[in-house]
C-alpha cells in the first residue's frame, strides 16, 4: 500500500528532499500552522494512510519551510488502540523516507511522573520502555526485523534540541517515556510501577513510530508535551479533556522549539 500513497503524494507535489519530519500529538498542531509556502492534503485522500480517530489529531499531511528548512509534517496520528495495529503509522513513515526526510521528529502529549515537570512543560525523551505487549514489527519476515533500540532516540538530535530550547528560553526537561497501549489511562498502580522501573514520562503513542522509523533507518527525537501527572501522583487523574486543553496551552512552546531545531539542521544535500 505505500506504494500508491508515494505515487499519489508524488502526483501531488510532496517529492522531498526535506530536512525533516514531524508528528504532532493530541492538540499540537500549532507546529503545522507555523509552516511557510505550505501545502496540504488529508489522510483520507492517500492510499493506506490511517485516519487520525482521535479528536486532537486533525488527519493531514503538510509540506513547507520552516525556518527555512524544507520540512514534512504529520498533522495526527493514528495509534495502536484505535484498531489493535501497532505498526499503523508504518505507510506514513515509509513514504516520508521514499520521499526523501533525512529525520524523523515525534511529539506527544504525555503525563508526567516527577511533580517537578509537571503540566505545561515540555519533555526531550532519551528512551523509552514499552509496556504495552505490542510492536509495530511483529509479522516482518526479513533479518530487518531484528533492529536494534541502543540509541534509539538519536544523541545528535537530542543535543540538538537541547540548544534550540536554551536558545528560545524553554526549560526543556529530559526523560524515559513508558509506552501503555491505551486507551483508559493508567492507573495509580501502574504509574508506580513505571516509576521503579525507571520512566519519567507515560503516554499512549510514539515508541512503536520509534521502532518503526529506526527500522527505516531514520534517525529520530521525541518531545513530549507534558499535560497532567500520572494518575496518583499529587492528586492526578487524568482525562481526555485535560489532555487537549493543557496540550493546546502549551503548543506554542512546542511550536518554537521545533522553529528553532528546524534552523539547526543541514539543508537537504548539505552533511549532516
Amino acid at each position: 500500500m505505500s506504494g500508491q500513497a508515494l505515487a499519489t503524494l508524488r502526483a501531488a507535489g510532496f517529492q522531498g528532499p526535506y530536512a525533516c519530519a514531524v508528528v504532532t500529538g493530541t492538540g499540537l498542531g500549532a507546529v503545522a500552522a507555523g509552516l511557510d509556502d505550505a501545502h496540504s492534503l488529508d489522510y483520507a485522500a492517500i492510499p493506506g494512510f490511517p485516519g487520525a480517530g482521535v479528536s486532537g489529531h486533525r488527519g493531514r499531511l503538510h509540506r513547507g519551510r520552516l525556518a527555512g528548512r524544507p520540512v514534512l509534517v504529520f498533522e495526527g496520528r493514528a495509534h495502536a488502540y484505535e484498531g489493535g495495529d501497532a505498526a499503523v503509522m508504518r505507510t506514513p513513515l515509509t513514504c516520508a523516507r521514499d520521499l526523501g526526510a533525512h529525520r524523523l521528529l515525534l511529539t506527544n502529549a504525555a503525563g508526567s511522573l516527577r511533580p517537578e515537570v509537571g503540566p505545561g512543560r515540555l519533555a526531550m525523551l532519551t528512551d523509552h520502555i514499552n509496556l504495552s505487549g505490542l510492536n509495530p514489527l511483529i509479522g516482518e519476515a526479513s533479518e530487518a526485523r531484528f533492529v536494534p533500540m541502543t540509541g534509539a532516540y538519536d544523541p545528535g538530535l537530542g543535543a540538538l534540541l537541547a540548544r534550540a530550547a536554551q536558545g528560545e528560553g524553554i526549560d526543556l526537561a529530559a526523560g524515559v517515556y513508558a509506552w501503555f497501549s491505551g486507551p483508559s489511562f493508567e492507573t495509580p498502580a501502574e504509574v508506580r510501577m513505571a516509576g521503579i522501573l525507571g520512566a519519567d514520562l507515560v503516554g499512549m503513542s510514539t515508541v512503536p513510530e520509534v521502532i518503526l522509523a529506526r527500522f527505516l533507518g531514520l534517525p529520530v527525537a521525541a518531545v513530549s508535551a507534558v499535560t497532567n501527572l500520572g494518575a496518583g501522583i499529587a492528586g492526578g487523574a487524568p482525562h481526555h479533556a485535560e489532555t487537549k486543553a493543557v496540550a493546546a496551552a502549551v503548543a506554542g512552546d512546542l511550536a518554537r522549539l521545533v522553529r528553532a531545531f528546524a534552523a539547526l539542521l543541514p539543508e537537504p544535500g548539505d552533511a549532516p
